[in-house]
């Protein structure tokens, strides 16, 4: 277990290093002074200076910055952050969650590269017993396209939607069958008991088709999933709104530290079990891309909100918003982030001892 730990702990560092390297670099790019690059946060472990940037590594791998020169205030320096176009800042703001993205597409398309196959939403055969079969219900060969109105892009969509219908007595399903879509309204397919080696099973009784890995193929795969994944993220978002979740349901570092080495080791073997890690590791990278461009205080998508709310204001005052207001907004911001990260950690810790 301690291995996928490591393991883990050094990916999410390198996440974290992604997102402060697409700030860093568009903001050399864009001609904006980057005084200190840093991975990590607290006491600097290692430190150097080249040309204009400090180089650091610090203690707590919880973070990072890249430290612009005038972030949250005018400082007269033709290449400081505030001097610079709306459109270079926001771009220079977005750009570490792009990043993140950009990682989690390329670490997925790793994993089914290495992997040279995946399943796809298409029917190859039906078990014994398989009530649904027909011209006017499943045929092999039929590519589910959406289950009760949500759309299927990939076999990880077709799960979630099946899972989500499990109690429904019938479904509404829409098919590409030699090249058209054919409707199957209050289609009977709920799961049922199949005989497989022996033991009983409940099952729907569908088995899909694997596809070997190619090109096009694995990056039509990859995108797809990199979108089930922020769906996901969404749906998660959204329970937490509405209050379906709380704390005890939210985890920090150590939960998900403790996550992925029980992910690693529910693997079978050291490659399984990495795999297992790095997919979960992929997971987390676009999830961090969509919370960075949340309109929240302290997040790349807070202060981009906040300049285009003063780029508003200006617009009809005439008068810009003071920047130490915004700094105001954002340290208020990040206090209250470090609060919720402390708190989610003691909740973390305290599952871990129970």
């Amino acid at each position: 277990m301690l291995v996928y730990v490591i393991v883990g702990i050094l990916l999410f560092g390198l996440l974290i290093a992604i997102h402060e390297g697409g700030h860093f670099l568009t903001a050399k790019l864009l001609g904006v002074q980057v005084n200190e690059f840093a991975i990590g946060m607290g006491p600097a472990l290692f430190s150097r200076k080249k040309g204009e940037t400090l180089y650091s590594l610090r203690a707590l791998p919880m973070g990072g910055y890249c430290a612009m020169e005038g972030e949250d205030e005018e400082t007269g320096n033709p290449r400081s952050f505030s001097s610079k176009s709306l459109w270079r800042k926001i771009i220079i703001l977005a750009a570490g969650s792009v990043m993140n993205f950009v990682a989690g597409f390329v670490l997925v398309a790793i994993l089914f590269a290495v992997s040279g196959s995946y399943t796809v939403p298409v029917i190859r055969d039906f078990m014994d017993g398989f009530p649904c079969a027909g011209e006017n219900g499943l045929m092999p060969g039929d590519r589910i396209l959406s289950v009760n109105g949500h759309k299927v892009s990939i076999y990880s969509d077709l799960t979630a939607q099946l899972n989500a219908a499990a109690g429904s007595e019938t479904m509404d399903l829409v098919v590409e069958r030699d090249g058209e879509k054919v409707v199957l309204d209050d289609l009977p397919l709920t799961p049922r008991e199949y005989t497989v080696d022996g033991q009983t099973v409940t099952m729907y009784g569908i088995y899909f088709t694997v596809e070997e890995a190619t090109f096009p193929g694995l990056m039509t795969q990859s995108w797809h999933t990199c979108w089930y994944f922020a769906k996901a993220v969404w749906s998660g978002l959204a329970m937490l709104v509405s209050g379906q979740v709380g704390l005890n349901d939210m985890s920090g570092p150590v939960g998900i530290v403790s996550y992925l080495g029980e992910a690693g080791s529910q693997g079978g073997s050291l490659a399984a079990g990495l795999q297992n890690v790095c997919y979960i590791i992929a997971l987390i990278a676009v999830n961090l891309a969509i919370m960075n461009l949340l309109p929240i205080p302290a997040l790349d998508g807070g202060r981009i909100f906040l300049l285009l709310v003063g780029e508003v204001w200006f617009l009809f005052s005439g008068k810009k918003i003071p920047p130490q207001y915004e700094a105001w907004i954002h340290g208020v911001g990040f206090s209250l982030l470090i609060l919720l990260m402390v708190a989610v950690t003691f909740s973390d810790i305290w599952k871990l001892v129970n």
